[in-house]
């Protein structure tokens, strides 16, 4: 508690048809770093339009509770991983933000003090990333392959070809991550599930590799991705490389692209067309009516550190 030195921290969980596994994920964080120690501020879950009872749920186990189409309206729909977190900087109180995802199934509250650990103790470090086993549970709910396939085939490649510097990042996709709030307001957003792999290569281009530290936070599961899914996630993830490495050509400057898949039916394969959201949120804090933007201009300086 000394190294938080007075700063607010949020715990933020996005959510999409999280129901059985958010208020587990909000208890957890709330029993030990709220209610028992004060390390953490506020528990806030962002719930991306839930057909389930998310939202539900998560405010009654103790979560400040938003939907993510209810914040700041007038600045356009869309949706996403990244859309969520990046609302989640127009409604959040703390000064050091800490993403957890909603299916964790198998994890521990030291989540959260092992990502706040480096950014509390150290200013040189802007973001800390998790790494741990990482065991996908099937439809059965026992444990099928290992997770990471998009890193592996995608994220990983990426880097190496084109941002060798982060090679060294375990799972550099990992949902489980923290934050200055002063320095992820500043950053481009993805909608989608590129928002890590943006944020991983923005630091280290800003401030450099050193400014990222990983925590190794020993296991965790989650419910599995069907495979078709993980197309969708590999587009984004390529798109928010291209858009780092100024690839966007001007037909592909649309908040949406075109991905085709295949299922096999009795009447042969038939395309599957999904329309993956590649587009991005401006930094939060050149928003015309954003927080930290006007408490800036009402004090001629920065409010956040």
């Amino acid at each position: 508690m000394a190294a938080k030195r007075g700063r607010t921290v949020s715990v933020v969980i996005p959510a999409r048809d999280e129901e059985p596994s958010v208020a587990h994920v909000v208890a957890g964080v709330r029993e030990q770093w709220v209610e028992r120690v004060g390390l953490v501020d506020e528990v806030v879950v962002i719930d991306s339009d839930s057909r389930d009872a998310t939202a539900e749920v998560a405010r009654a186990a103790g979560a400040i509770v938003f939907s993510a189409k209810d914040i700041r309206p007038d600045l356009g729909p869309a949706e996403g991983k990244g859309e969520a977190l990046w609302k989640a900087l127009h409604v959040v109180s703390g000064e050091v933000l800490v993403f957890l995802d909603a299916d964790l199934v198998e994890w521990g509250p030291h989540f959260v003090s092992g990502l706040l650990g480096p950014l509390l103790t150290d200013d040189a470090v802007h973001l800390v990333k998790a790494v741990y086993d990482r065991p996908m549970l099937g439809p059965s709910g026992g444990e099928a392959e290992a997770g990471g396939r998009v890193t592996e085939l995608v994220a990983r490649p990426l880097l190496a070809l084109h941002w060798p510097q982060l090679a060294g990042l375990v799972q550099p996709l990992s949902g489980e991550w923290a934050i200055r709030r002063a320095v992820f307001e500043r950053c481009s957003v993805p909608m989608g599930y590129g928002v890590e792999i943006a944020a991983v290569i923005d630091i280290a281009e800003r401030y450099g590799s050193d400014a990222i530290a990983q925590v190794d936070l020993e296991r965790r599961t989650h419910r599995h991705h069907q495979h078709d899914t993980l197309g969708p996630m590999a587009v984004q993830v390529l798109a928010a490389g291209e858009s780092r490495l100024g690839w966007r050509t001007p037909d592909r400057r649309a908040d949406h692209v075109t991905l085709v898949q295949f299922d096999r039916t009795a009447a042969g394969f038939v395309p599957n067309v999904r329309h993956p959201n590649i587009g991005e949120r401006p930094p939060a804090w050149s928003t015309p009516g954003y927080r930290g933007r006007r408490d800036d201009e009402q004090t001629g300086g920065r409010s956040w550190h």
